[in-house]
């Protein structure tokens, strides 16, 4: 009997201790409570963005933070849905707060440095957020064929690199009438995209900004043969291409030019017919042609270089009741054939390369 009771007594003393708590520490239990209603708003709010019913998310975040502020998820996905409105301002705000409870969370510094510099021109603010994601230390988890955080951040560090270089280059073309400070930022641009491709060695748009940053910075090699790679990692993209033309173009290798050229107009039509790019590309590569075509030697290297392009790819083309079908031979050719970079031993010697100035109008911009 004396157990039970003294069972009971424990219990109620525990009852009533805790009923004085509330007493004694009631701000401490209302945000307990706050935070429980705030995670269900939240909660609701995840539910209706995964429905694509943005505006009911936004209001279901909005409710729950008002309650549990210290959400930032919440904070992080509310800056999203900003963003999908184009309410630019608003973003930068949610991210703020998102970073202030938690100033590791790399995905907001990512996503505020984009939208500052993209959307707002605040290319300071955004060059911070990356060197806070590259300051950043994180501990490295590696369990074999379970966990392992080591790739993701690898690439956090190398998207950080490339984006800080997307800003300095975009702060540097604001500059035209100041050339020592627009050339520190290129060369700020120029070192960070250097870091980034380190890290992200198979991705086209870091080696691609990289080429076109040292292509401004009048390092001719250095852009021909990071066109290059460009090219060999995403050959169907028409940047690199048309951009390595201008560049041999500008050097006077008209006939690897004019090898880039058309590769870049067979890559920038669409279905609807001729783009303004493709019209553009078509102006440069008239102006080319031209300069091949001045003596016989380069009318005989049109005849027979493209005449057997011409050939070998009309051999591997298969008519199926009068009409053109795809082959796998005419696919593997083609590929083969946009992956290889014209010029490319020409960068490979400097003393090929005159380094005078560029015709900076000519060239593509840069892939954000």
């Amino acid at each position: 009997m004396a157990k039970i009771f003294f069972k009971r007594l424990f219990k109620f003393l525990l009852i009533v201790a805790f009923i004085a708590s509330i007493f004694v520490f009631p701000k401490w239990y209302q945000k307990q409570w706050n935070k429980v209603q705030g995670m269900y708003w939240v909660a609701q709010g995840d539910k209706y963005l995964r429905k694509t019913n943005f505006q009911k998310a936004i209001d279901l975040y909005k409710k729950g933070l008002e309650l549990y502020p210290e959400h930032y998820g919440a904070w992080f996905n509310l800056g999203n849905l900003y963003v999908a409105y184009e309410d630019y301002y608003s973003a930068i705000d949610a991210y703020t707060q998102a970073i202030k409870y938690n100033p590791n969370y790399v995905l907001a510094r990512m996503n505020y440095g984009i939208v500052a510099s993209e959307k707002l021109g605040d290319f300071d603010g955004a060059i911070a957020q990356y060197d806070k994601i590259i300051g950043i230390r994180r501990k490295l988890v590696y369990i074999p064929f379970v966990f392992s955080n080591l790739k993701s951040y690898k690439t956090n560090m190398g998207l950080a690199y490339y984006n800080k270089g997307v800003a300095y280059r975009q702060k540097s073309t604001y500059l035209d009438n100041k050339y020592t400070e627009k050339q520190a930022y290129l060369l700020q641009a120029i070192k960070s995209y250097e870091e980034a491709v380190k890290i992200l060695k198979n991705d086209y748009d870091a080696r691609y900004n990289l080429a076109l940053a040292y292509h401004l910075n009048g390092d001719y090699n250095l852009a021909g043969l990071t066109y290059c790679k460009a090219i060999e990692l995403a050959p169907l993209s028409y940047e690199a291409h048309y951009n390595l033309a201008v560049l041999l173009s500008h050097l006077k290798y008209y006939r690897e030019a004019l090898k880039e050229l058309q590769k870049a107009n067979l890559l920038v039509r669409n279905d609807d017919g001729e783009t303004n790019q493709s019209r553009y590309v078509f102006v440069i590569m008239n102006d080319v042609t031209r300069n091949v075509l001045r003596d016989d030697d380069g009318r005989k290297y049109m005849s027979e270089e493209f005449g057997k392009d011409t050939e070998d790819a009309l051999s591997h083309i298969k008519y199926v009741n009068g009409k053109v079908v795809a082959s796998d031979d005419l696919d593997k050719i083609m590929y083969k054939e946009m992956q290889t970079c014209a010029g490319k031993t020409i960068f490979r010697d400097e003393n090929n390369i005159d380094t005078g100035g560029t015709d900076v109008s000519e060239i593509g911009d840069s892939k954000n």
